[in-house]
This record gives C-alpha cells, structure tokens and sequence, in this order.
C-alpha cells in the first residue's frame, strides 16, 4: 500500500511543523499545511486524509466541512475537546502526547473507514450525557437559520458575513444568540441539536 497523502491543518506553526515532521519521517507526503482560515485553497482533493491540531482554544470551525470530504484525525491538547471534535465529524481523536506513536495507525484506520479514539479518552467520550432539550424556549429568526445552516457547513464567523452580506461583528451576534437559544456551548453541539430538531439538513 503507498504511503496515505496528508493535509495538516491547525492555528499554531510549530504544531503544524511538528505534524509534519512526525508524517514525514514515516513516509506519508504531505500535500498541505495550512491553517483554518487558509483551508479553502488548499489541496483537500490530493490528500488521502486530513489531521486537524485542535490548539489549546479547540477550534473546529471548519472541521465538519473538512471532514465531510476527506477523512479527518483530530489531535487534542485536553480530553474534553474530545466530544466536539467527533461530533463535528472528525474520524479518529488522539492526544497530543500520544501523536508519535499512535497518529499514522489512526489516520490509515481512517482511512479504512474505522473511528479511532485514543484509550486515554475512552472515559470522557463514552461517559452519558444528559438529554438535550427537545422544544426551543425561543424559535430561531429566519436570519438565525441561514446562519444555523451556514454552521453546519462549517462556515467561520469571517464566511457566515461574506455569504449573507452582513459583517463577521452581526455573524457572530447571531451565532451567540443561536447557541442560547439551542441551549448549546459551542458550533458543533449547536449544529447537532439543531439537526435533531429538524432546523437544518447536514
């Protein structure tokens, strides 16, 4: 089997180079790396499959996107960005400390269709969570579901603006007001329950 083509994504250069360095000593090309806001130029369509560095901030704005195309392994800096990450679509999660030994054994099974979760965060991913709520205290605003469906396309707040022609300042006022009214804390979990209420088609 050839070595699996890589796209690395993340906000920090040093964990991209990193990434690199660990894919390239292990033969697998890399193709890109880019960060976030760079992904939209990138070469998605070349690589065989995509790693996403979470960062510190655990930002996946755009990994749904990503994810809906290519097959995604996410590398965590904490345990309780593993929820997000894979609700947002990502195929395997690991921890950042894990990343030498275990990232080329999760991106191939990723590749072959499996989902990967690291052992250290088998606890935190498999814990119950409790039931969203089923009804909205306040319905969405027609403004509010164009922007709720931009999310779950993975649009940043920058994107959400451009394509409604209004200024990433409103887009993220709407967006605020979305996960209040979902009662969510974050794009993906938002998007998640709004998918289960029928507000918008993933």
């Amino acid at each position: 089997m050839p070595p699996l083509r890589l796209l690395l994504v993340g906000r920090d250069p040093l964990a991209r180079a990193g990434l690199r360095s660990l894919a390239e000593s292990t033969g697998s090309p890399v193709v890109a790396d880019v960060s976030p806001d760079e992904l939209e130029g990138a070469s998605a369509d070349e690589a065989d499959a995509a790693v996403w560095d979470v960062g510190e901030q655990g930002l996946v704005d755009g990994l749904a996107a990503l994810s809906s195309r290519i097959p995604t392994v996410a590398v965590l800096w904490t345990e309780e960005q593993a929820g997000e990450v894979l609700a947002a679509g990502a195929r395997g999660v690991i921890l950042r400390e894990h990343a030498e030994e275990r990232l080329l054994p999760a991106v191939s099974a990723a590749v072959a269709g499996l989902v990967t979760v690291d052992a250290g965060l088998a606890e935190s991913v498999l814990r119950p969570r409790p039931a969203p709520a089923q009804a909205l205290v306040e319905p969405l605003t027609a403004r509010e579901l164009e922007v709720v469906q931009l999310l779950a396309e993975g649009l940043t707040n920058r994107r959400i603006g451009e394509r409604l022609g209004i200024s990433e300042h409103t887009a993220k006022f709407h967006v605020n007001s979305i996960l209040g009214k979902l009662g969510a804390s974050s794009r993906s979990e938002a998007v998640a329950q709004a998918a289960r209420l029928g507000l918008v088609l993933l």
